[in-house]
């Protein structure tokens, strides 16, 4: 074996480097993907006997009954979004400052984020996918297409939720009030103007 192809096996180029780590990536990756939580139901990931403390909680999401066992530590937000699977409550900040995980309980809206499940058993909560669907949207959803009241998006879902409760809390006429109530949602886009312009547009309707 000459220098040239000592060479070539000792140092390989890089496309053969990741093209053999691609394939080895692929067998590792496949199979967790396929056990993932999300790949699962809700009621599947909810009853898994290895859940040290798990205790039962029964849901009530978009009309649905779910019936779960779940860490009792376990945050509202986290249950909607890991346990029943349902994405659209985004987790911006974690902290309840974004408003990006608003959903609604018992008609009020409240940020997931800082509620532990436990505490909403047997409630009513609404979620952005109950709210419409793309075949019939909430005339909130339309107006945010309308007005173009988003960018990235990651907001949109909190920012419509809040707008929806805002419709029956007590609020001024003038663009300054909607703004104060809305002010526990932020934007990072700064689409601001127009998130208040839907709002103003549904009010002027109601």
């Amino acid at each position: 074996m000459d220098h040239h192809e000592q060479s070539s096996l000792s140092d390989p180029t890089r496309r053969t480097f990741l093209r053999t780590m691609g394939g080895a990536a692929a067998v590792v990756v496949g199979p967790s993907l396929r056990n993932s939580p999300g790949a699962e139901s809700g009621s599947a990931i909810a009853d898994r006997p290895n859940i040290e403390g798990a205790v039962p909680i029964t849901l009530r999401i978009n009309g649905k009954d779910h019936s779960l066992r779940i860490d009792p530590r376990t945050t509202l937000l986290d249950c909607i979004r890991e346990t029943v699977a349902l994405t659209g409550t985004k987790k911006g900040c974690d902290h309840g400052q974004c408003g990006a995980c608003t959903v609604h309980v018992n008609g009020r809206r409240v940020n997931s984020c800082l509620s532990l499940a436990l505490m909403h058993d047997g409630e009513e909560i609404t979620t952005i996918e109950g709210l419409g669907v793309p075949e019939a949207l909430h005339p909130m959803q339309a107006a945010f297409v309308a007005c173009d009241a988003y960018q990235c998006g990651y907001c949109t879902s909190g920012q419509i939720m809040s707008a929806v409760a805002l419709l029956k809390e007590p609020c001024g006429r003038d663009d300054a009030a909607v703004k104060e109530l809305m002010s526990g949602n932020i934007c990072r886009c700064g689409a601001y103007h127009n998130i208040v312009a839907a709002i103003q547009q549904v009010r002027s309707k109601s």
